[in-house]
């Protein structure tokens, strides 16, 4: 199922692509109006339902379930990040990716505990929209997705492409579609209770909450791409 979702979703995204007409306002948002809609629709769902659950769900988890689960969910993604690790060249990180896996999933209990990082083997988060990007390929027009949020074609077709680095994809486990499911809704409760007070923030301090956000993805995933390091084309001159 969630291969199917995917698959569809980045059908949409390459469709639209291909619509696209020439976006001279320098945010290459061709479809702003459209995505302010679907924009406006996720932020009333999650205003109702998603900001809810992610309040309880802090209220109720105690704080080191909260980092275990949270843990536990990034450990189940460091095959991921190791397959684009070695797609990107990147031989010294994806070292790092199999130690941290492998400390992690023994002695951290199943990727409960963060044995790796209180050691010292630095994390990396990789997706094949991110090895798209080391190589070139342009992030295509900003979209946003009903129920995903910001996910331009670049992102969108990483994302399909990381199911099948995913080992679980070829796991026969049983009621497999409810483990896919409890892993992908638990995800994203998550990141959102992870980013209440900061998702909070932005809003409050925003003239315009769409352009606020929509700035901020890509901000955080030019860093993702760059490792964190200095962006050098927006250097000040000295």
């Amino acid at each position: 199922m969630r291969k199917i979702c995917a698959i569809l979703v980045t059908g949409i995204a390459l469709l639209l692509v291909g619509c696209a007409t020439a976006d001279t306002s320098g945010v290459n948002d061709p479809y702003e109006g459209t995505n302010r809609k679907i924009f406006n629709f996720n932020h009333k769902l999650d205003t109702a339902v998603m900001k809810p659950v992610a309040k309880a769900y802090v209220w109720i988890t105690p704080d080191p379930l909260q980092d275990g689960i949270h843990n536990f969910l990034g450990n189940l993604d460091e095959p991921i990040t190791f397959a684009n690790n070695l797609l990107q060249a990147d031989i010294k990180r994806g070292a790092d990716t199999v130690a941290r896996f492998t400390v992690n999933s023994t002695i951290g209990i199943g990727g409960l505990i963060n044995v790796a990082s209180k050691i010292g083997i630095p994390a990396d988060k990789e997706d094949f929209g991110l090895t798209l990007a080391h190589w070139g390929v342009g992030e295509g027009p900003y979209l946003v997705l009903p129920f995903v949020g910001p996910d331009p074609p670049r992102d969108a077709g990483g994302q399909v492409v990381d199911i099948f680095f995913d080992p679980l994809t070829y796991i026969d486990l049983r009621e497999k579609f409810w483990w896919s499911a409890g892993r992908g809704a638990l995800s994203v409760i998550d990141l959102r209770a992870r980013n209440l007070d900061t998702l909070d923030s932005i809003e409050r301090q925003s003239v315009d909450f769409y352009a606020s956000v929509r700035s901020l993805y890509r901000q955080n995933r030019n860093n993702d791409i760059r490792h964190g390091e200095p962006d050098i084309n927006n250097l000040p001159d000295l």
